[in-house]
């Protein structure tokens, strides 16, 4: 395990509006408030877009992983962090489950969903805190990577 110790910032309270994309526009908004570390906790509506839901094979490297298209109106409620890559770029890594008739998916909103026509989102600003997004070889993955 790895951590950094840190303190709370700013919080901004977000209504994302139809059609907005994420993890795309909670990027954009961290980017242009100058948000390095967060944490975002998103609560709404999400009209289509894909989720990954796993990997095809657990032991395959790097994984391929699994896509489940989003088609219609879904509950969502979501958490994610925010870290900067190492260019300075904030990244979001948010996972949600959404549910619909019943049916519920959950997975990692990485390649893209869309807000249906009201989401709302809280992001909590870290400050002090020492940690970057680094691609891992093996898994492809961007790992955060914390620093004491």
């Amino acid at each position: 395990m790895k951590s950094s110790e840190g303190k709370t910032g700013r919080v901004f309270v977000i209504r994302l509006e139809d059609g907005d994309k994420l993890p795309d526009c909670l990027e954009a908004f961290a980017k242009e408030n100058r948000i390095v570390h967060g944490q975002v906790i998103l609560v709404g509506g999400i009209g289509e877009g894909s989720v990954v839901v796993g990997p095809r094979k657990s032991e395959e490297m790097p994984p391929e992983p699994m896509l489940l298209p989003i088609d219609g109106a879904h509950e969502v409620i979501g958490a994610g962090v925010i870290a900067p890559d190492e260019k300075g770029n904030p990244i979001l890594h948010i996972h949600g489950a959404l549910g619909r008739s019943g049916q519920t998916v959950t997975g990692c909103f990485r390649y893209g969903v869309e807000t249906w026509i009201v989401a709302e989102a809280v992001i909590i600003e870290f400050l002090s805190i020492k940690a970057t997004r680094l691609k891992d070889e093996e898994t492809g993955f961007t790992l955060l990577e914390p620093n004491k």
